[in-house]
């Protein structure tokens, strides 16, 4: 495929026009470089696992109202690299399904033919502020969500229509969704919710579990990606049977529904509300009955649960794990944590207070699951190396 017509304008991808073998090893050294002083010899190099595929995987986008030049034609799609005010149209972009761009492109020329304003960061006025698209990878159910102000009217019934007038080649349209967002943070939020056509969520498939996921849950965002990992990661625990696990930052229990076809209990915890309810409602949806979610900090909810666990799995956000939260993890001294991680910087931080738990890293691998883009998971098993671990102060 030729290189993406955005590459020098658009900030999302960092990586267009670097050959992918290329791109595969400079994620795999930066791995490796942060996480050598806690690596014994027989772990180097570490290796990287290449992505299923470089183009149309990314299941989400969230494109932003805005211009290129001050007082320039309205624009929607992603901040123009180095400069935060200024947004890009990314009608051509080649990490999202081509069906994205359409529907990008639709609403784009709606809003313009009908002179509705972009809202404004600084003055907090005008109307529009984001389209999120989110797409069921296997099961082809597409879902819009335009985000506004209710400072003007809008013509909700004949965008509708636009849309589902659209010949969309790979996808079919399950919900049309407005969300009313008034607050003057420049974040994706919902205050008030209306659906114009079909529904608020659409439905995904991993490793054969059924997932409804809601139009503001969290979702992994390569699921082909996502799925590799979770097969190898899993393994990595050996026979659970008959053990307990700790799926801690579990999002909406994915990998605690993974992990308990083999487990005897599995119990999730995470912070936001909406992921531990669509964990619930997904586990009843799987006929899963030996799984357990828990809302709230992690470093508060250990203190509620009383037994000790077999086995931990932790996939925290990119800030890593708290320390005092990781000091309450390590302090189980149980012989395994799966460590899945989103930012290995972090990562490499977490693994060497754990070194002092007594805790060694027995194995490492990183995952290439965006290209073009300079992030890279990484999956760590460590192992305590004695029966019971040293408590150092943090």
């Amino acid at each position: 495929m030729n290189p993406c017509i955005h590459k020098d304008d658009c900030g999302g991808c960092s990586f267009q026009g670097v050959p992918y073998e290329l791109q595969l090893e400079t994620k795999r050294a930066t791995v490796e470089t942060l996480l050598v002083p806690v690596l014994t010899e027989d772990l180097l190099p570490v290796t990287i696992e290449p992505a299923p595929n470089c183009y149309a995987y990314r299941n989400k986008m969230e494109y932003t109202f805005g211009d290129e030049e001050k007082g320039g034609p309205l624009t929607l799609g992603l901040h123009k690299r180095g400069r935060y005010m200024s947004v890009v149209t990314t009608d051509h972009c080649q990490i999202v399904d081509d069906d994205f761009n359409q529907v990008l492109t639709a609403t784009l020329q709606f809003a313009t033919e009908r002179g509705y304003s972009r809202y404004h960061k600084k003055t907090h006025q005008g109307l529009l502020r984001h389209l999120v698209l989110r797409k069921g990878e296997h099961t082809g159910e597409l879902l819009i969500n335009l985000v506004m102000t209710d400072q003007d009217m809008f013509d909700r019934e004949s965008y509708r229509d636009h849309l589902l007038r659209l010949p969309l080649s790979n996808n079919t349209i399950v919900g049309i969704l407005i969300s009313i967002n008034n607050d003057p943070a420049d974040a994706v939020n919902c205050q008030e919710m209306i659906v114009l056509f079909g529904r608020d969520h659409y439905f995904e498939t991993i490793l054969g579990l059924n997932f409804k996921v809601n139009a503001f849950s969290f979702f992994q965002t390569n699921v082909a990606a996502v799925e590799t990992l979770y097969k190898e990661a899993v393994l990595l625990l050996g026979d659970i049977k008959d053990k307990t696990v700790y799926d801690l930052y579990s999002g909406t229990g994915t990998i605690a529904q993974i992990l308990s076809a083999n487990a005897n209990h599995v119990t999730g915890v995470e912070l936001v509300e909406d992921s531990v309810n669509a964990a619930r409602e997904n586990a009843m949806r799987n006929s899963l009955t030996n799984c357990t979610f828990l809302q709230g900090d992690v470093l508060e909810v250990l203190d509620e649960l009383i037994d000790t666990p077999d086995r931990i799995v932790v996939d925290p956000p990119r800030a890593g794990i708290h320390p005092k939260a990781l000091h309450k993890i390590l302090n189980y001294g149980i012989n395994q944590i799966l460590y899945i991680s989103c930012n290995p910087k972090t990562l490499a931080e977490n693994l060497v207070i754990a070194r002092e738990y007594g805790y060694e890293t027995t194995y490492v691998k990183a995952y290439d699951n965006f290209p073009f883009t300079k992030h890279v998971e990484t999956v760590v098993l460590l192992s305590h190396k004695k029966s019971q671990a040293s408590s150092p102060s943090l």
